[in-house]
């Protein structure tokens, strides 16, 4: 039993790790990045990832030349599909936050749960019990209360959402996905998939944020501040792509959504603090409350057994790798 014990301790504290990794890279980067954009007017969000990738390939480089990170193989049909899905992810986000109000872009982000779900039970035969799924629910009511506001919608801004929502989900499903199936690490991942994104993102990202925001980037006034936020923005992105690889990949898309609004209560309670009372109030605070009893309610629920389970094993794989396989997804079976 102490074995057992302590390798359970052992996951927990790792499991926690990972969370509070992504959870600081995720929020200081949201920080930087409304200064960069808000205080200094670099609005070229699109480039702006594009660099983020491109800093992330350059760190991945790095760490394979000097032998951290093993040879791994990713098929190019796989690739590709997981670099469509990932920069169709960017772009309508960027899109339909500017073709939408800021309450109906909410509204799209919160039915990334609900289609990572579809897409768990369709492709891995998951199976949900009705605590994990009320839970759920309260998670989603609760994030609502907190940053829903004005809400209206248009053909266009629909079309961008729907877009957006279905492409991240693919995306963060696929992220899983890949890892199991090919055995990567999340370096191993990110060590494929950012130099395809570095280079389209920075092909690409200059014309979109140009037909987005009117303006080129190669007019910007750079200062020494504007250069140095830049620069931090880069350095934390490297932190938040990889954090965001070994959740999913320990956990699942659906728990990286769920346990990840607790990125937007902190957002919302730091926004407070640096920008004082007028973006708190009771229906925010009410809003909060229940966001973070649903999302402890989705873990204990989600954790126990038949509370998240797969119907059979599902992922295609060459029978050689069949055994590893089944012993890794049952391991994330009960995982939250």
């Amino acid at each position: 039993m102490a074995p057992s014990s302590s390798k359970a301790n052992k996951k927990g504290a790792a499991d926690a790790a990972a969370w509070m990794f992504n959870v600081v890279t995720s929020v200081g980067i949201i920080i930087v990045n409304k200064a960069l954009m808000a205080t200094y007017g670099f609005s070229y969000a699109t480039t702006l990832t594009g660099m983020h990738f491109a800093t992330t390939t350059l760190m991945t480089g790095v760490l394979r030349w000097l032998g951290y990170i093993q040879a791994s193989h990713l098929p190019y049909p796989e690739l590709l599909k997981f670099v469509l899905f990932a920069n169709f992810s960017i772009v309508g986000m960027n899109v339909s936050l500017m073709w939408n109000s800021v309450g109906f872009y909410q509204i799209a982000k919160l039915t990334m749960i609900p289609v990572s779900c579809l897409l768990e039970v369709l492709f891995d035969k998951i199976r949900y019990s009705r605590d994990t799924k009320l839970s759920i629910g309260v998670v989603l009511l609760g994030v609502g209360v907190c940053t829903i506001t004005d809400v209206s919608v248009n053909a266009k801004g629909f079309i961008a959402a729907f877009i957006a929502v279905w492409s991240t989900s693919l995306q963060q499903y696929y992220v899983h996905y890949l890892q199991r199936k090919y055995s990567l690490s999340s370096f191993n991942l990110l060590g494929h998939t950012a130099p395809a994104q570095a280079a389209t993102l920075l092909l690409l990202g200059p014309f979109l944020d140009y037909w987005l925001t009117n303006k080129r980037i190669d007019t910007y006034d750079y200062s020494a501040v504007s250069v140095m936020f830049i620069v931090i923005s880069c350095t934390i992105a490297v932190g938040t792509n990889l954090s965001q690889f070994i959740c999913i990949g320990r956990f699942t898309a659906v728990s990286f959504q769920v346990l990840g609004h607790m990125k937007t209560i902190l957002v919302l309670i730091m926004g407070f603090f640096f920008f004082g009372k007028d973006g708190l109030n009771l229906h925010v605070v009410l809003g909060m409350i229940i966001a973070v009893v649903g999302m402890v309610w989705y873990g204990n629920a989600s954790s126990k057994p038949g509370g998240k389970e797969r119907w059979s094993l599902s992922l295609p794989t060459s029978r050689p790798q069949k055994q590893s396989n089944l012993s890794e997804s049952d391991e994330h079976d009960g995982k939250v």
